[in-house]
């Protein structure tokens, strides 16, 4: 696809499948094409796609050869894939609450479902920022904190709740039943095509291809998608042996991890069931993204709207032996991130980025395109690294995971370039992993009692006294903090 052709054609059909949702009337997109919203000297509109427990090679882009995503490999073909996204906690509402006030879990105090965003820092979040500064906000889908009706009334126009259980339902009339995923993209584009003459910025979070709550069909897809990937051969992953699970430590082996494992991983017939409707899951968001992304275009708006894409956490698709996240692993851990401005030079398309970008970047980055003041936060603007610039950049940063329900192990750690270092630290001793990325990637071979690997053992353990000194203390979680 030519660039300068991007999100001007033949995107709204590309890769065969775009879904329209059987719950809303189909809507006249041409007849309501009209000039650009605001002259270009204004903010750009903004526009975040947050999905749940998609993996970062869980994207066509990312070279996953199986999986289908030709709109979201085209953002990537004309915008910013960072290669190396993460989330500093994987755990969806800790991230969630990360993602919106840009500070550490440590910091927003979010480790369990259901509990609210104290006011102060709901105030804070680029929801509040955007719509102080003169944005139109909306809001869809899965928010994941408990005080629902206090980001609903920063919102001029708001289809989200807590949390939702199920993928597939009914129209209020009970005759036609729709996916959730569809759903969301109608939800997007009546608000795109909302007669408002202010620049919006517009939050959608997809459940997919988070499991839901249906047991006999956790991974749901829509109906109409059933039979992608139907002939696909899917491999088990690498990692996936006895010998993977039977290396991880007592508590971990233990876990909630591995028994919802279960039934999901624990046969070949099962990994392939499950496997296929994730990447359907993921497919239906794609085709969701391109309905979105083709309104944009007939309203005219496109080339004033820069377009983010991320996810909450990753996901182990029974690596180790494992299921759903929670770990310092990588599978756990990287998240993909495209972004799309329009206003970016030709120079700065199309380009990978291999500086480490953080979930705590994203709301710092909304408010600078927006070119509104942020308040503290500990995440940077990836304005100038989407620029191809060279700012002084981090070259580590800080993991911790601290959940209140049984199972999980709570743990603290660091992450470089090189280095993944982790203490359990609800384990007496504490529990230490150090993992070298670049021999070992898959992270098989703990390191942590090797003397050899003793002077980098004692960097990461300095690393991680840094962060525990500048964030764990200056906190709103009572944890250890110190070596």
């Amino acid at each position: 696809m030519n660039r300068r052709d991007f999100l001007s054609g033949a995107i709204a059909t590309a890769g065969g499948f775009v879904l329209a949702s059987g719950g809303c009337t189909a809507r006249k997109h041409a007849q309501r094409a009209r000039k650009t919203a605001f002259p270009s000297s204004k903010p750009p509109n903004l526009l975040l796609f947050v999905t749940d427990d998609q993996r970062a090679d869980a994207l066509g882009a990312a070279g996953n050869g199986i999986l289908q995503t030709p709109h979201l490999d085209a953002l990537a073909q004309d915008g910013v894939l960072f290669e190396n996204n993460f989330c500093t906690t994987p755990l969806c509402m800790s991230s969630r609450a990360s993602i919106y006030t840009g500070l550490y879990a440590s910091h927003h105090g979010i480790i369990s479902g259901g509990q609210n965003l104290e006011p102060s820092l709901v105030q804070k979040t680029y929801i509040n920022v955007l719509r102080n500064a003169g944005y139109r906000i909306g809001f869809l889908g899965k928010l994941h904190l408990g005080n629902v009706d206090d980001i609903k009334a920063l919102c001029d126009y708001w289809w989200g709740w807590y949390d939702p259980d199920y993928f597939l339902y009914k129209s209020e009339d009970g005759l036609q039943e729709f996916h959730l995923t569809a759903h969301l993209a109608d939800r997007a584009i009546e608000f795109i095509e909302m007669d408002d003459p202010r620049p919006f910025c517009l939050t959608v979070n997809f459940k997919a291809p988070h499991v839901g709550r249906d047991a006999g069909n956790p991974f749901q897809p829509d109906p109409r998608l059933a039979s992608l990937y139907q002939d696909a051969d899917i491999p088990l992953p690498p990692t996936a042996t006895p010998a993977h699970y039977e290396a991880l430590p007592s508590f971990v082996r233990n876990s909630e991890m591995r028994r919802r494992w279960s039934n999901r991983f624990d046969t070949p017939e099962n990994y392939e069931r499950t496997v296929k409707d994730y990447y359907r899951l993921v497919a239906g968001v794609d085709a969701g993204v391109g309905r979105i992304m083709r309104s944009l275009r007939l309203s005219g708006m496109a080339q004033d709207t820069v377009i983010m894409y991320t996810s909450d956490n990753g996901y182990f698709l029974g690596e180790k032996g494992l299921s759903d996240k929670h770990l310092i692993y990588e599978e756990a851990i990287r998240t993909p991130l495209l972004i799309w401005d329009p206003r970016l030079p030709e120079s700065c398309r199309g380009r990978r980025e291999s500086r480490m970008s953080l979930n705590i970047d994203l709301a710092p980055t909304l408010l600078d395109l927006a070119g509104a003041p942020a308040p503290q936060m500990d995440g940077q603007s990836l304005v100038p690294l989407l620029r191809n610039e060279s700012p002084p950049w981090r070259d580590d940063w800080f993991f911790e995971h601290y959940y209140d329900a049984p199972g999980f192990p709570d743990c603290q750690g660091v992450r470089s370039g090189q280095w993944a270092y982790v203490r359990y630290i609800e384990e007496s001793p504490v529990y230490e992993e150090l993992f070298d990325l670049k021999s070992d990637p898959s992270e098989n071979i703990n390191r942590a009692s090797e003397p050899s690997a003793s002077p980098a053992l004692e960097a990461m353990r300095a690393r991680y006294q840094y962060y525990a000194n500048t964030v764990i203390r200056t906190g709103r979680l009572a944890r250890p903090a110190v070596l």
